[in-house]
């Protein structure tokens, strides 16, 4: 059986793929890229062949590269299972929109947030950039809870790869107080409490 290769780090983007892979109960090898720059970016110059962003994730499969956490996860839930991708067409297009919504939507505002909320050094936080972060999410915020409100998964009550992939640009809210948004709270707890989402958190050392 071909192993798929996994290129990154838990603590990094690469997170949203190995869910992925878990739930999908796929072989992976997960191939550490170091050597990372203040950017982010690896200075292996190897890797460009299979990612001339040099950026992390990205994918091997069977000889294809594909890069771009979003369309990794996608293409692989599409080539492995139509409970988390299912086929019609209407369906589809709404794991494309939520997919690309929470990279447009939520993504540099939850990194903003985080450093400057808790994650930099003491020193180096600015409470006025965190609170700038945190008042931009909230529309997209009631955007979701909203969604959630009405169904228990973003796309009926069926859990998808849209919603993977939403909780998982939403990492950083396990740090948040999501009380006044109740249904996203319930709903983003229960995504990471799912088997194959602890399996691959427990690469990042956090639980």
């Amino acid at each position: 059986m071909t192993t798929l290769k996994i290129f990154g780090k838990p603590r990094s983007r690469t997170i949203r793929t190995i869910w992925l892979a878990e739930e999908l109960d796929l072989p992976y090898e997960l191939v550490d890229v170091d050597r990372q720059g203040p950017d982010g970016q690896s200075r292996d110059a190897n890797y460009a062949a299979i990612n001339p962003n040099m950026r992390v994730p990205a994918i091997n499969d069977n000889g294809f590269h594909l890069w771009e956490s979003m369309a990794i996860n996608l293409y692989l839930a599409k080539q492995h299972s139509q409970e988390l991708y299912p086929q019609a067409a209407k369906a589809e297009a709404l794991l494309w929109q939520w997919s690309f919504w929470a990279i447009g939507e939520t993504d540099l505002q939850m990194i903003e947030w985080a450093l400057h909320d808790h994650a930099l050094p003491d020193g180096e936080r600015d409470p006025t950039k965190a609170a700038t972060a945190w008042d931009a999410l909230q529309r997209p915020l009631a955007v979701l809870d909203t969604t959630l409100s009405r169904s228990a998964y973003l796309i009926g009550d069926q859990f998808t790869v849209a919603d993977l992939n939403v909780a998982s640009v939403m990492y950083r809210a396990h740090a948040m107080d999501l009380d006044r948004f109740s249904h996203i709270k319930n709903w983003f707890h229960g995504c990471w409490e799912r088997p194959a989402a602890k399996r691959a958190r427990a690469l990042r050392g956090d639980v």
